[in-house]
């Protein structure tokens, strides 16, 4: 190596040690900073009464005493002066909670249209970054530009997503930014012209501090609508569609505990079957095919062979025969052995009006009418198959439900147990537990017994469901009623022969539950990867 090189590497080496880490520390601040410039920044969504996405009073049915306590914030922003003299104060905040769909943010877009506020919109998921500070300054500058348009409202969406209670948060992020919102809503800048409404599925896990008087004076439930509620809906989604003989009073009867976005889901679901059809107008079957796929799912054009077909049938008419038969059930609407979504079959349930009690019998005659299916498939093919997996789960929640939560066992019936207490002893669980394989055990012994004795209705059933694979309700009723001529017949013969009477069958009522459950559906395992 020659002198003049070794001098030179000498060199390089010490340059090296002193300039390469800082340009490499140059190198991440230029890093930082690029990172910092575009990200995406979010800014607070402003809705004007003037604009395309306004909602008036009249675009929102189905929440009556919502909108009563809402109008009292808008007479307040339209005329504060009168509300001032009589040393009034607006309510600095209003919670909107209750299930999903139900018209919380429609209530919010039109309070503020209807009060000629200036809104802002924002989700409250788009306050959390990974960076510290991030959030609160974003809930900073949503207030700062609210205040400089006051008289404004101020709407934060899914507020559990910030909103939780706090000490949970690893990196104290949603903390600092829960502190900033506190601090906005009932701190030393307030204004009195600035409402803060939010929305929240989940009010349970708020923090308390968000809950108290001052922040969020009001809390306003939200639930789904009743029938007159369910018209209203949609009546105001089917304005804008042609209409053509269509009962919307009958539909309303028909979606008993569905919220006002699966009612919109249904009107829009009608016009798209009528636009397939290439039909100007949209019909009553329009409606009826469209409830049917919001509740059942899409028709899947799987193929299953005979014997799971004939397996199927007779699941689906263990089914229908133990809800026709029971005086408490809601009656059978549809049965199809056609497959939809994962299910292979299903037994469609509508209630005709709402109600908010369930007695104890009436629980028991839905385990009945769950267990039905596996009973049938017992009953007719000496086997059980994998297709009852869902009204398994279904029985057993409720079941549990019924011992636990409502105090509808023989011996735990004054008290309550919550699955998470974990101060319960062994005795108790094994007591729930027996409680609970009673209950389940006392349904599919009356399911076993209603299938027997009316065998001949179950394979009435099954065998015109596998000919022509859908029944609809006339054609239950038609069946049930020559089952009863039939079986009145035998009777009638049996009394002139020994003059004594044959078991009558068991007449069908209404029968009618709260809400809408899910359809009764024979769907097949997962398979394993």
């Amino acid at each position: 190596m020659t002198p003049l090189l070794g001098t030179f590497l000498s060199g390089f080496e010490t340059w090296a040690l002193t300039w390469l880490p800082i340009i490499f520390m140059g190198l991440i601040v230029v890093l930082i900073g690029a990172t910092l410039r575009y990200m995406p920044r979010t800014k607070p969504q402003r809705i004007t009464p003037e604009s395309s996405q306004a909602i008036r009073w009249e675009d929102v049915a189905g929440a009556e005493e919502a909108k009563e306590e809402l109008r009292e914030v808008v007479e307040f922003l339209r005329d504060p002066k009168r509300f001032r003299r009589l040393g009034a104060k607006v309510p600095k905040g209003i919670l909107l909670h209750g299930p999903p769909g139900t018209g919380k943010t429609l209530l919010a877009k039109a309070v503020a249209n209807e009060s000629k506020a200036k809104f802002f919109a924002q989700s409250a998921s788009s306050f959390v970054e990974m960076f510290a500070g991030l959030g609160a300054a974003r809930i900073r500058r949503l207030f700062r530009e609210a205040r400089k348009a006051k008289p404004a409202i101020v709407f934060i969406d899914e507020l559990d997503a910030v909103g939780a209670t706090r000490g949970h948060d690893i990196s104290g992020e949603k903390d600092q930014t829960l502190n900033q919102l506190l601090v906005e809503m009932d701190g030393f800048g307030g204004s009195e012209e600035l409402v803060v409404i939010a929305a929240s599925n989940l009010l349970d896990k708020l923090d308390p501090a968000l809950l108290r008087p001052g922040r969020f004076d009001r809390q306003i439930f939200v639930p789904p609508p009743d029938l007159n509620g369910r018209t209203e809906i949609l009546r105001v989604h089917s304005r804008n569609k042609p209409l053509k003989n269509v009962d919307l009073e009958l539909v309303a009867r028909q979606t008993s505990g569905l919220t006002g976005a699966d009612l919109a889901n249904i009107c829009n679901e009608a016009a798209i079957f009528a636009g397939r059809k290439h039909r100007d107008v949209v019909l009553m079957e329009d409606f009826e095919g469209a409830l049917e796929r919001v509740v059942a799912g899409m028709q899947s054009r799987r193929v299953i062979n005979d014997h799971e077909k004939k397996v199927v049938a007779y699941h689906e008419a263990g089914h229908a025969l133990c809800s026709e038969l029971l005086p408490s059930v809601e009656k059978v609407h549809k049965i199809s052995i056609i497959p939809r979504g994962r299910a292979l079959g299903y037994t469609l349930n509508l209630p005709e009006e709402d109600r908010y009690l369930k007695s104890k019998d009436e629980l028991i005659d839905h385990l009945v009418v769950l267990l039905g299916g596996r009973v049938a498939e017992h009953v007719v093919f000496g086997a059980i198959t994998t297709g009852a997996s869902d009204d398994l789960k279904r029985v057993y929640d409720i079941s549990r439900a019924m011992v636990s939560e409502y105090g509808m066992g023989t011996e735990l019936m004054s008290r309550r147990l919550p699955a998470d207490d974990y101060s319960m002893s062994d005795a108790t669980r094994r007591m729930l537990d027996d409680e609970q394989q009673h209950l389940t055990d006392l349904a599919y012994r009356r399911a076993q017994a209603m299938i027997l004795e009316h065998r001949e209705l179950l394979d009435s059933f099954a065998g015109t469901l596998l000919e022509k694979e859908v029944l609809e309700r006339a054609d239950i009723e038609r069946l049930v009623a020559s089952y009863r001529t039939a079986a009145a017949k035998a009777e009638i013969a049996a009394k002139a022969t020994n003059g004594k009477s044959a078991p009558a069958p068991v007449a069908a009522a209404e029968r009618r539950e709260p809400e809408a459950p899910a359809p009764h559906r024979y769907e097949p395992p997962e398979q394993p990867q």
